[in-house]
């Protein structure tokens, strides 16, 4: 004897043999909700032990599971209630809906549960692959997005196939059609499959990646990668404006990146007066020693102070060197530390800086004529 024959036969419901059904779909609905609270605490539970653990999949299994395992609860239920009201209804709408969720199209709910399920895995594996408190070393952001957005599309498009196998339709078909359609595509769309192609370049070369500052000196461009998308990889310029660049633009351009250097370079040209020459030797000397014992200067790369030039108006000496920071603000502060003391050096041996000036020589004995009317006029 089935439940619902038994229910049937169960005069002290109160209910007509007709109605009986309405106590089945009823009873479905509470164990599915009481299931439900169960498999959420087993949740639970299994989420605290592997917290435990030492091992990221398996708290990133956990996650995924959550939410596709109660809405699983939930589509078996309305399953099974379909599966009584089609034998106990007669009314057209329902025979309507239940002829269209057929018992052999419950393939449909299980794809798309799975689906959902490695969608999320996904999700939760990038998340846990690029954090620095999960892993010692977290792999590239650019390349872990890369590959979750190439591992998303194929469960898409395999979810999407075997969807349409159990509809009826035939893949041959589909699969032909995207041979021979996708040249005509091809030529329709080469711009975009230009940029698409240029992404995954990026993606594998990585010439830069979200975060970095990069510049062209061929284009127009320079601020912070904010995105790399498939088609569009989205800068952020240093006036706070977006600057959206085809990706197909990098294949053809050189593209500087300024945030992988190394040092950063200090390179200026200091003059000092004339009338000090006898002084630029010691001047000279004594700044080269300041630098080699600079604690922000980097004395494992070339550091070079040397006289260089006899100026229109100055001797001149130049500083080569590098700083251990290549923090933009942080050099800056380095940079003006070291001037502010080749300053000091300078005014320590009596001399000073050059600023443009002219000397006129006359011979001994000669003046200038002065032109008395003029100068009564000046007065």
């Amino acid at each position: 004897m089935t439940m619902e024959d038994w229910i049937m036969a169960q005069e002290w419901l109160g209910w007509s043999s007709g109605y009986a059904w309405v106590w089945i779909v009823m009873s479905i609905f509470v164990v599915s909700a009481i299931a439900s609270f169960i498999i959420n605490q087993l949740l639970n539970v299994a989420e605290v032990q592997t917290d435990k653990t030492k091992n990221l999949w398996d708290d990133s299994l956990i996650y995924a599971a959550r939410k596709p395992a109660k809405v699983s609860v939930w589509i078996v239920a309305a399953i099974l209630s379909f599966d009584v009201v089609e034998r106990n209804t007669q009314g057209e709408a329902v025979s309507s809906l239940i002829d269209y969720v057929q018992p052999e199209k419950y393939t449909l709910f299980v794809v798309l549960i799975i689906c959902w399920f490695a969608l999320r895995f996904i999700k939760q594996a990038e998340r846990v692959l690029v954090d620095p408190t999960r892993l010692s070393k977290p792999m590239d952001l650019t390349t872990v997005h890369a590959l979750g957005k190439a591992l998303k599309a194929i469960v898409v498009v395999i979810a999407a196939l075997v969807v349409l196998q159990t509809a009826g339709v035939s893949i041959s078909g589909i699969l032909a059609f995207g041979g021979v359609g996708g040249i005509a595509v091809g030529f329709a769309a080469k711009d975009l499959l230009a940029n698409f192609f240029g992404g995954l370049m990026i993606y594998l070369d990585r010439p830069f990646k979200v975060g970095d500052w990069v510049r062209s000196p061929d284009k127009n461009i320079e601020g912070t990668v904010e995105d790399i998308g498939w088609r569009l990889t989205r800068i952020r310029t240093f006036d706070k404006r977006p600057l959206y660049v085809p990706n197909s633009t990098f294949a053809n351009i050189s593209v500087e990146n300024p945030s992988r250097m190394l040092n950063r370079r200090i390179y200026e040209t200091i003059g000092v007066r004339y009338d000090d020459a006898k002084r630029v030797t010691a001047i000279v000397e004594e700044v080269r020693e300041m630098l080699r014992g600079h604690e922000d200067i980097d004395t494992n790369q070339t550091l070079i102070v040397n006289f260089n030039s006899f100026g229109s108006h100055s001797l001149d000496f130049f500083v080569y060197t590098f700083t251990k920071t290549t923090d933009w603000v942080e050099f800056h502060k380095v940079k003006e530390n070291v001037l502010l003391k080749i300053m000091e050096i300078v005014h320590k041996h009596g001399a000073d800086m050059a600023f443009p000036t002219q000397t006129i020589h006359l011979p001994e004995g000669v003046l200038p004529e002065v032109n008395t009317r003029e100068l009564n006029t000046c007065s």
